[in-house]
């Protein structure tokens, strides 16, 4: 996409920039695109860093036999229905516990302030393209600790929710009150230097809300495996929204990959589809270009006012049975003809990644949409 590049050329004609990537799945986001990969020299951009800070997916491969869910579909729906929450202000009447908000959260008075809407949301999902799905999983050879063959899982994507949002769109904010050097149409580039009071803050709150959406998927999947009497033999997770120092061209840098899934060599990582679109555990092969990092997804392929446009109900139903998919809930900006095409996706980072397995959704909940 024209828009995405432009992005990208602008974040790379930045002071702090070093050098960007941009992924097969990327689109126009908020300063950096998504499927944007920044590095910088001692310098965080929070708008790069994304504003669902740290969000991410988790899959959990179950030790049920797989035609569990197609005999029992009514059982896996009440379990997903009463173990997940979505959308915006979403909660548990009885809250949830982790030993994440035993952690110090008031190194900030923003992050003070913030804990208890964190806690009231915790284990929880967000809303557009956040999900919580059981489906197959396909290994084709032995590998991942498991016999090649076909496998019940879940698998979750979400982040940090609203705390995190609101964090994001702080110090946001105050990076751009530190540099009104820069013109309008570049102000949600503004960085914060790390060796900064502003930027130490900003690090350490991301750090946190990293802990934080790696517990909701926690508690998301630990409730759900535990309603179903199940095991989990294999879990397997990744950020795609967050900052890392790394070293990339003989220097240490700070990357940013916003909608991009670390993809160092031998990193094993998961690239959902869509709905009834299949996504893939893959292995890292470290390309330099890329700084070692690929897609998050398939990418949307237009705009969610544009897919409501072109969209009815009708035609994403068709796709889904066509896909032996069930959805639960989900809005129609999010049905699969909305994104890209996966597998031309992947065939474009095969440079960058091994597939690994495939993961085909079954049993699909989002966030109630229209």
């Amino acid at each position: 996409e024209p828009e995405s590049v432009r992005q990208m050329e602008n974040a790379c004609a930045l002071p702090v920039a070093v050098r960007g990537a941009l992924m097969p799945d990327a689109h126009l986001g908020y300063g950096l695109p998504i499927g944007g990969v920044l590095a910088t020299r001692n310098a965080v951009i929070p708008y790069a860093v994304g504003v669902d800070i740290a969000c991410r997916v988790r899959m959990s491969v179950l030790d049920l036999p797989l035609d569990s869910l197609s005999s029992s579909p009514d059982r896996f729906k009440k379990v997903i229905e009463k173990e997940t929450r979505f959308g915006v202000g979403s909660s548990f009447k009885k809250r949830r516990q982790h030993d994440v908000m035993d952690e110090d959260w008031s190194f900030t008075p923003l992050v003070r302030r913030l804990k208890d809407k964190a806690w009231a949301q915790l284990g929880t999902s967000g809303s557009g393209n956040h999900f919580a799905e059981f489906g197959e999983l396909t290994l084709p050879e032995d590998d991942l600790g498991l016999e090649a063959g076909t496998y019940l899982a879940l698998l979750s994507h979400s982040g940090s929710r609203g705390t995190g949002a609101k964090i994001a769109q702080h110090y946001s904010k105050v990076a751009a009150g530190l540099h009104p050097e820069l013109p309008k149409h570049l102000t949600s580039l503004s960085w914060l230097d790390l060796d900064s009071e502003e930027g130490q803050e900003y690090w350490h709150a991301m750090e946190l809300m990293g802990r934080y959406a790696a517990a909701n998927h926690e508690l998301i999947h630990r409730k759900v495996v535990d309603h179903l009497g199940a095991e989990s033999i294999l879990n397997l997770e990744n950020h795609h929204n967050f900052a890392w120092r790394e070293e990339h061209d003989g220097q240490e840098v700070v990357v940013h990959r916003k909608g991009a899934t670390p993809a160092g060599e031998g990193m094993l990582g998961i690239i959902p589809g869509s709905m009834a679109t299949p996504g893939y555990v893959v292995r890292g092969k470290g390309h330099p270009d890329s700084l070692n990092s690929a897609s998050h997804g398939a990418g949307r392929a237009m705009s969610r006012k544009a897919a409501f446009k072109a969209f009815t109900w009708e035609e994403g139903r068709e796709f889904l049975a066509s896909r032996n998919v069930s959805l639960i809930s989900a809005g129609l900006d999010e049905v699969p003809m909305a994104y890209k095409d996966i597998e031309a996706v992947m065939a474009a980072q095969d440079e960058l990644v091994a597939k690994v397995a495939r993961f085909d959704p079954r049993l699909v909940r989002m966030n109630q949409g229209r």
